[in-house]
């Protein structure tokens, strides 16, 4: 039983550590292992997720920033919150760094001996090689280019800024910040007593000189005394939703699958529940003495797609609510925001759905 995996990625390597700790041999083709990885990029991962990784995938405990609180606010109503969440009893999410959990995984990798790192090769010839299965999840290799190109997708004319403050050292900073400005949303996610990771997403051309992110971070900072404003990474901002998601014995995944608006801080989460129903549906195939094969991946699609679906559009919602109030300059949404937030039962099903996604 033998798998391989297309891409050198943080979807690719936590994919590739869950099935060799189930036994099952698996070899990764890359393009560039030592590539650069961009220092500014943080994730936040869900309660239940980080319960799955560190069971299922590889313990990230050490690693972790835990998040007990969030607050949102809008450039309408700066004073007072719109919405807050919080639970007594256990952190809502935590931070990572992104190269952190990508060294940790790959130097794992490496000494397990159900694995290999391969440079990566044509689909012709990984074609000639009996793979059980292919999982592709490298958007820039010839199989995404030749069978997954069909997608849902939705510009959102925007660019993503990170960049990663230090400050004066906070004794309890657990508390993620996100206001949603006239330009887009800004979010302030802590990472340690002394850094915070900054996400600003604004509307505006790659090329436009004329944004100060510096001085937008200081405008809207509330919290922190800021030293130092590391440097500033972007990307473009797509949502995307892929229409198919296997070609016979090759299934797309992580990005591949499905892109959302970073406001919610829920791409790879939605991409570690697709690990788990993954592992769940080979765990299955494996019990029952079955091969894996195509059916795989029908049986992948057919139990996720239109979950993943769902919840991107609601993240969709979300963002272009507040993109209208801040075009037509009335705070109707933040009103009605806060009305919802005060329901307790309202409150508590959007907290499981963040932890959790969309529940059946």
């Amino acid at each position: 039983m033998k798998l391989a995996i297309i891409g050198n990625n943080l979807t690719s390597l936590a994919l590739a550590k869950a099935l060799v700790n189930r036994e099952i041999f698996v070899d990764l083709y890359y393009k560039d292992e030592s590539k650069n990885i961009d220092k500014t990029r943080t994730i936040g991962i869900s309660k239940s997720n980080i319960d799955y990784f560190n069971k299922n995938i590889s313990n990230i405990n050490q690693i972790l920033w835990p998040i007990k609180r969030i607050k949102v606010y809008s450039e309408n109503s700066r004073e007072k919150e719109i919405l807050g969440f919080e639970d007594s009893r256990q952190n809502l999410f935590s931070i990572v760094e992104n190269y952190k959990i990508y060294n940790q995984l790959k130097n794992e990798l490496k000494k397990n001996k159900f694995f290999k790192f391969k440079n990566s090769i044509t689909y012709k010839r990984l074609n000639k090689i009996n793979y059980d299965l292919l999982i592709n999840c490298d958007r820039t290799h010839e199989i995404t280019k030749k069978f997954f190109l069909k997608k849902f997708e939705k510009n959102y004319a925007s660019i993503a800024f990170t960049t990663i403050i230090e400050h004066k050292k906070l004794t309890s900073n657990n508390t993620a910040l996100q206001v949603f400005t006239s330009k887009g949303p800004i979010a302030f996610l802590p990472m340690s007593s002394k850094k915070t990771s900054i996400v600003y997403s604004v509307k505006t051309k790659r090329n436009d000189d004329t944004l100060d992110i510096k001085k937008s971070i200081m405008k809207f900072n509330s919290n922190y005394q800021i030293k130092k404003i590391n440097k500033v990474s972007k990307f473009n901002l797509k949502s995307l939703n892929l229409r198919k998601y296997y070609k016979d014995n090759i299934l797309a995944f992580g990005d591949l699958l499905h892109k959302l608006h970073p406001l919610a801080g829920q791409g790879f989460n939605m991409t570690l529940r697709d690990i788990e129903k993954l592992l769940v549906i080979i765990n299955n195939k494996i019990e029952l003495g079955l091969p894996l094969d195509q059916s795989v991946c029908v049986k992948f699609q057919e139990v996720t797609k239109s979950n993943n679906l769902l919840f991107s559009e609601g993240i969709n919602f979300i963002y272009e609510s507040f993109n209208f109030q801040n075009k037509i300059k009335f705070n109707f949404i933040d009103k009605t925001i806060k009305l919802v937030g005060r329901n307790k039962s309202i409150n508590s099903y959007l907290k499981k759905i963040a932890d959790k996604g969309l529940l059946n």
